[in-house]
């Protein structure tokens, strides 16, 4: 049986991604939570990225200005490393594992709420497809939003190294040089799809664990914590992936 509960989970998580993409029987009802689920994740969520974002890039800046002070490595490259570093792997990565554990922790909460409380069963008493109306619109709201706070992540880190960089006496010329040395635009096309990727992961799985919840208050408190652990190691999964496919 321990063995047929991932296929079970499996073969129930792609069920419940399939009743999401539906035609909504309101589009304007669906399109105001989406807006509302873009708000919460967007808005909320930016200032804990913003911060941790910041001090990643400086931590970054300072820990290869102590690798490099006895070589022959030219200082420019730190502003080569933190810039690919924060674009290739930092700031999608830590960003959704924030994510993971910020939003993907309140969605299973506020799912799981409503599956105690009957709220769900209410809804689908009255005919509305409830998997398309709580889930999706949390889904297409985070692939929308996502993508933009990686994007802002990735440059505060490069602004939060710059300002490490000139504390440890590099000048910011040098630095803005190795923001411009050896640029390749697809590290950017490939931080845009890890932000898809990852966006959608974290929501589905908080989605689904919160939507599946049974019995009462520590289940949802379950669900939140299996939302973030399994989000996660789903983004780290996915990653290497990613890094496979198309490194």
């Amino acid at each position: 049986m321990n063995f047929l509960n991932p296929l079970f989970h499996l073969g129930r998580y792609v069920i419940m991604l399939k009743n999401c993409f539906t035609r909504p029987e309101n589009f304007g009802m669906y399109w105001k939570e989406t807006i509302r689920q873009m708000t919460n994740i967007g808005v909320g969520s930016f200032p804990i990225i913003a911060i941790i974002s910041l001090f990643i890039g400086a931590v970054t800046a300072v820990q290869f200005t102590y690798q490099l002070q006895s070589s022959i490595i030219p200082k420019y490259y730190i502003g080569y490393i933190v810039r690919d570093s924060m674009i290739i792997e930092l700031g999608p990565t830590f960003s959704c594992l924030i994510l993971a554990g910020k939003v993907g922790s309140n969605i299973s909460s506020e799912l799981g709420s409503m599956r105690i409380s009957e709220q769900i069963d209410a809804l689908e008493v009255m005919g509305i497809n409830t998997r398309a109306y709580l889930v999706g619109p949390k889904i297409f709201a985070a692939i929308f939003i996502v993508p933009f706070l990686v994007i802002f992540s990735a440059f505060l880190g490069i602004y939060g190294g710059m300002f490490a960089a000139m504390g440890k006496g590099i000048p910011f010329e040098e630095y803005y040089r190795g923001l411009l040395s050896f640029f390749m635009p697809f590290n950017v096309k490939l931080m845009i799809i890890k932000s898809l990727v990852f966006s959608f992961i974290l929501t589905s799985v908080a989605c689904y664990q919160g939507y599946h919840v049974k019995g009462g208050a520590l289940a949802i408190g379950d669900a939140s914590t299996r939302s973030v652990v399994i989000g996660s190691i789903a983004i780290i999964i996915a990653d290497y992936l990613i890094a496979e496919l198309l490194l």
